[in-house]
């Protein structure tokens, strides 16, 4: 079900000089809806040609700030009210729905002086189909006018991040920043001690006052955005709540109706659900799915205490997944039921787009992935209801589990390197996503032509505006990077922000949500920190162990190999090291839990 764009929307004239960008060819600004009536709309004009001087964008300090509470509620602003909203720093309309406050320190803006600083990012496909060119982005833009800060993003072809990011390392020629900090051999500690990042611990509380704020708001923000020696080496997403579990074991509606059978809940219901629904012309039930998605959950293999990779036991120690003493039993499972036609064949290879095929066919009945996902291609697309399940345990009335929770650390890393030649201008700029003002513009974009403002003083999409009404007719997926930034150093606020959760008739949140309240994940390995001697010895064994685990499991999964084969895998993989691949993250884990 493709959305059309409305064709008739108000004129905002001076929002949408400011904030064209991207896709704009055409693109035109939707205002908020008026009491029913409608003008014409305006060509977007080139970002800037009226947009206010970046030293008009705040009021000077002490200054009385326009009341602007009047916005809470409002359907209908006006363009005066809109443009107080996207030009300046005023965030009077704005209420605190969090349990702690988001800072608003806005005295480094605007900039003092002329700047620009060069930040290398990484596109991905998504951005890069709705933004080519981040220098065009207009929430990017938008963020540059406020805090008058100019930006001019490098940004590496699409494939070949990681051969540029380390070309880019080794040649010493580093930008001002870096967002995705983290990609770097051995994470952000071995960039600080490697000279290529910068120790940010005693340059945070001087001149970022916003993240300072809010990381030490909570302890487990702040224990997650410190090395183990409590160096700041970057600065992090970090979400204001611990966001919901966002992959899992999903079920068509028709599929229960036709088999006649409830939700299943242990492992050998599954199978029944299963083998029912084959018998009802579902030819390969369940899409059991690529690696992507199953090492942050242990859909099925989770019930024999065989998670994918590294999980915290129930006796606080670091341990690997696959070689755990249920492993045969969950190979025998799977190899059966592989046996039995209950799996998609191409199971272990299926790209993307090849599982959203398959999953959108009358051969599938059970997905593993994500309900933002699925709400799109089934419901939306397909109008096919679904429902959840938790995921499948031994014993009736067991607890179940899974190995997804993010600690309030999420989205990426950014780090300001040692070739930074405004260091306070760089802190400012990134400081800037963690005001009450930044939580706004990263997550919901601008103002009256994408959100507005509920009663509460949060923002929200509402359905006459762009988000829901692209003029490009873009999937909602995309648009999730072309009205907002869905991944950045920032507050992301996901479960207010993603429309694809909040979107009217979307019930993906409230099944991420039974998920997390409902599923135990205790075993989940925090994000710990290994030394830059640890890390290169950890990727070393790690890609000899999961090479490993691919192939014999995969194998033994298909019938290309007996069950009895993981005797001989368990057995190399301690040859190959990974009793000393254990020791290591024990040796992470116990720091991290000192912090």
């Amino acid at each position: 079900m493709k959305r059309k764009a409305i064709g008739l929307l108000l004129a905002m004239t001076m929002t949408v000089g400011l904030l064209a960008g991207c896709g704009s060819n055409g693109d035109t600004g939707a205002a908020a809806p008026d009491t029913g009536a409608q003008t014409e709309s305006q060509p977007a004009a080139n970002a800037g040609d009226d947009a206010a001087a970046p030293e008009d964008a705040a009021p000077e300090a002490g200054a009385d700030v326009e009341d602007l509470s009047s916005l809470r509620g409002n359907t209908a602003p006006t363009e005066d009210e809109i443009n107080a909203v996207n030009t300046t720093l005023n965030d009077t309309y704005l209420g605190d729905i969090f349990a702690e406050t988001i800072p608003n320190d806005y005295s480094a803006y605007p900039w003092k002086e002329e700047v620009t600083l060069d930040v290398w990012m990484a596109n991905n496909s998504i951005l890069a189909s709705v933004c080519p060119d981040l220098n065009d982005h207009r929430v990017l833009k938008q963020l540059q006018e406020l805090t008058g800060i100019k930006l001019n993003f490098i940004v590496p072809a699409l494939g070949e991040e990681a051969t540029e990011f380390n070309l880019m390392i080794a040649s010493g020629e580093l930008p001002d920043i870096i967002m995705g900090a983290g990609r770097y051999t051995g994470g952000i500690a071995a960039g600080v001690s490697e000279g290529a990042y910068l120790d940010l611990t005693d340059l945070v509380d001087e001149y970022m006052p916003n993240y300072s704020a809010w990381r030490n708001s909570d302890e487990e923000r702040r224990k997650t955005t410190i090395t183990d020696e409590g160096v700041i080496g970057g600065v992090y997403g970090i979400a204001p709540y611990n966001e919901w579990c966002w992959f899992g074991l999903l079920i068509k509606q028709e599929a229960l109706d036709k088999t006649g059978l409830p939700v299943p809940e242990t492992v050998d219901e599954l199978h029944d659900f299963l083998v029912a629904c084959k018998e009802a012309g579902y030819n390969e039930p369940l899409n059991y799915g690529s690696s992507y998605g199953q090492i942050f959950t242990g859909i099925i293999n989770g019930a024999y205490g065989v998670w994918d990779w590294m999980y915290v036991d129930d006796n606080g120690k670091a341990a690997w997944g696959p070689g755990q003493e249920g492993a045969k039993e969950y190979l025998t499972t799977m190899q059966n039921w592989y046996a039995e036609g209950l799996l998609n064949k191409d199971w272990a290879t299926a790209d993307f787009n090849q599982r959203m095929a398959e999953a959108v066919s009358d051969d599938c009945a059970v997905m593993m992935d994500s309900p933002d996902t699925m709400w799109g291609y089934w419901k939306e697309d397909n109008d096919i209801d679904f429902v959840a399940a938790l995921n499948p345990v031994l014993n009736k009335g067991d607890k179940s589990r899974q190995t997804y929770r993010n600690f309030k650390q999420t989205g990426s890393i950014a780090a300001i390197t040692t070739q930074c030649e405004n260091v306070e201008a760089a802190c400012a700029f990134l400081d800037f996503a963690y005001t009450k003002k930044g939580w706004e513009i990263y997550n919901y974009g601008s103002y009256g032509d994408v959100h507005l403002v509920d009663e509460n003083g949060k923002p929200y999409f509402y359905k006459e505006g762009l988000m829901y009404n692209d003029p490009e007719d873009q999937p909602l997926s995309n648009l999730i990077w072309k009205y907002r930034l869905h991944d950045m150093a920032d507050i992301r606020d996901e479960h207010n922000s993603n429309p694809l959760i909040t979107a009217e008739g979307s019930y993906s949140g409230d099944i991420r949500d039974y998920w997390t309240t409902n599923m135990d994940s205790s075993v989940t390995m925090p994000p710990v920190t290994l030394t830059a001697e640890e890390s290169a010895r950890e990727g070393e064994l790690g890609t000899i162990l999961s090479t490993m685990r691919n192939e014999y499991f995969s194998k033994i999964i298909m019938g290309q190999l007996p069950v009895d084969a993981y005797d001989e895998f368990l057995e190399s993989a301690k040859a190959q090291g990974l009793d000393e691949f254990v020791a290591l993250w024990q040796a992470g884990l116990d720091r991290y839990n000192a912090r």
